[in-house]
């Protein structure tokens, strides 16, 4: 990971999760817990655990000698054997092969980072849910298209976010509760060296789910870890690009409590905090389209699709853990104007009010008649309230026709919390 970009691109508490350490610490983590699940003497299982500490190993070592190897299990597996007893080496890596090691680390590495990860998500999420509270009522410019369409309100705008934080929270926990499985099948999948019951305690040491099978070649784990992870990107994303566009200057309806500055223009307010999110999430659809790329692997044992899982992978859970935190951040110092929202929604004069009008006059126009009428008059620049003086002048008021956003606000706030309590 570069420490250059990495204060941008890799913030939050899952780059430590991630990091080679992380990976390193995990394997030998795996390692120590077949230990413990074979048939290994208590003794034996408990030197092996103890010398398991990522600190007693050289990471460059390893992957320097990983070249020769094909990947970090092997020259890890033999420096492991060299550190303990010649009678607790013979327990080392027992029955198991390379791909175990390194997917059951994967699913461990997974594991943790989600943790960090979901609590982003969290702490999103309940910043969005006080947002759609506070701005219930706050009426805003809905835009469609990018052009300003009918009123609505703010509050709806992040209830929006909230409920697809919500679903994305959501399916990732549960992949992390159920599809991260223990992988133990031995040199092609059979557990020919190991007991068939060893798979349960190993998976049981490891705090993962135990699979039916040895998921080798079927990586489906895999893709629904990267399709949850692209979801929850996605979401992030979505959000991050909203509050761009609403503090653009011109617009300025919302602005960052902490914004960066510019290396040239003294002036500039930058919405750092969404800008780093969206640029972070960003990265998640390649990363996901390379993991579903690697899924169809040779018979038994893949011939490369396996290991080009390993980066993407891992800077999968760094993207979108940064976007995560970097949405947060941004939520959390939120400011809203809302007298620049309502300011706003008088830059068209009364013409968001059109949809209104033309429901208005369709009685004794007839709906198409109307609606040419409205239009007719717009383009011929005139205000709504001076081509049709006989519509009520109450139905040009932008604050009244912001439909059922109000309760579609306490619909999600109540579906948020009662999500809480489940």
């Amino acid at each position: 990971m570069s420490e250059l970009f990495g204060g941008v691109l890799a913030a939050g508490a899952v780059r430590d999760e991630v990091a080679d350490a992380a990976w390193l610490q995990a394997m030998l983590d795996v390692e120590a817990a077949l230990a413990r699940a074979s048939d290994a003497p208590a003794d034996i299982a408990g030197e092996i655990s103890g010398a398991c500490r990522a600190e007693r190993f050289d990471i460059a070592e390893l992957g320097a000698a990983a070249a020769g190897a094909g990947n970090p299990v092997i020259p890890l597996v033999r420096a492991l054997r060299a550190a303990v007893t010649p009678a607790a080496a013979a327990y080392v890596h027992k029955g198991a092969t390379s791909q175990d090691i390194l997917d059951s680390a994967a699913m461990l590495v997974a594991h943790r980072a989600l943790g960090p990860l979901l609590d982003d998500l969290a702490g999103a999420t309940e910043a969005a849910a006080r947002l759609a509270e506070a701005h219930r009522d706050t009426p805003v410019p809905a835009r469609t298209l990018l052009q300003q369409a009918l009123p609505t309100t703010f509050g709806l705008v992040a209830a929006g976010w909230l409920t697809a934080l919500d679903q994305a929270t959501d399916r990732l926990a549960q992949v992390r509760t159920h599809r991260l499985a223990a992988q133990l099948g031995g040199a092609a999948g059979t557990l020919a060296a190991l007991a068939p019951s060893t798979v349960g305690r190993f998976s049981a040491e490891l705090g993962l789910t135990e699979p039916l099978l040895p998921w080798h070649t079927d990586r489906t784990r895999v893709a629904d870890l990267a399709g949850a992870l692209g979801t929850a990107a996605g979401v992030v994303g979505k959000a991050a690009r909203d509050i761009v566009l609403y503090a653009q200057t011109e617009v300025g309806e919302v602005s960052e409590g902490r914004p960066g500055g510019s290396s040239a223009m003294p002036h500039k307010r930058n919405p750092v905090a969404a800008v780093s999110a969206s640029a972070c999430a960003a990265q998640a659809p390649g990363l996901v389209a390379t993991l579903l790329g690697t899924m169809a692997q040779e018979h038994q044992r893949a011939a490369g699709g396996w290991h080009a899982e390993w980066r993407p992978l891992r800077t999968l859970l760094l993207s979108t853990g940064s976007a995560a935190y970097w949405l947060r951040e941004c939520l959390t110092n939120l400011h809203v104007d809302a007298g620049r929202m309502r300011a706003n929604l008088s830059l068209a004069g009364d013409a968001l009010m059109a949809e209104r009008v033309a429901a208005a006059l369709s009685p004794s126009l007839g709906v198409d008649a109307a609606h040419d009428k409205v239009r007719s008059a717009l383009a011929a620049g005139q205000s709504l309230a001076g081509a049709f003086p006989e519509v009520d002048p109450s139905l040009l008021d932008p604050t009244t026709y912001t439909g059922h956003a109000g309760s579609l606000v306490d619909a999600a706030l109540h579906h948020h919390s009662s999500r809480e309590t489940l």
